[in-house]
């Protein structure tokens, strides 16, 4: 019987946070892709709206790729953040994340950038 198996943390999103003025960069590690990922990005956010941070940048310069259930997650954080009077803005999505994006006509709902300044100037 042949069984696979993975080292978890090799597929965990991760999450560092910065900021940048009065702009809060998440960046974003890892595959996203749904169950405990959830959790952690729900909370992040919510804190981060709860301590009145609302302008914020989403880093995926690390993220190689991102299922439907990854989507949903930006999706929530977008949407809990802009009901708070908040934006939400994506920074060098790669090529395979960008796809899915399209394909779910995101990508036109997110401002997205390839450099963090252009990204930073976007928010004044």
């Amino acid at each position: 019987m042949w069984m696979a198996s993975w080292n978890k943390t090799e597929v965990e999103m991760k999450i560092k946070e910065r900021m940048n003025g009065d702009v809060c960069v998440l960046e974003i590690s890892g595959k996203v892709q749904g169950g405990p990922d959830d959790d952690v990005f729900r909370q992040t956010v919510q804190r981060l709206v709860d301590e009145g941070k609302t302008k914020v940048l989403l880093d995926l310069s690390d993220v190689p790729w991102m299922n439907s259930t990854g989507v949903g997650i930006i999706v929530s954080g977008y949407t809990t953040i802009t009901n708070a009077g908040g934006s939400v803005k994506l920074l060098n999505v790669k090529e395979r994340v960008k796809s899915i994006l399209m394909v779910t006509r995101l990508l036109s709902v997110f401002e997205s950038y390839y450099h963090e300044e252009d990204a930073m100037k976007s928010f004044k």
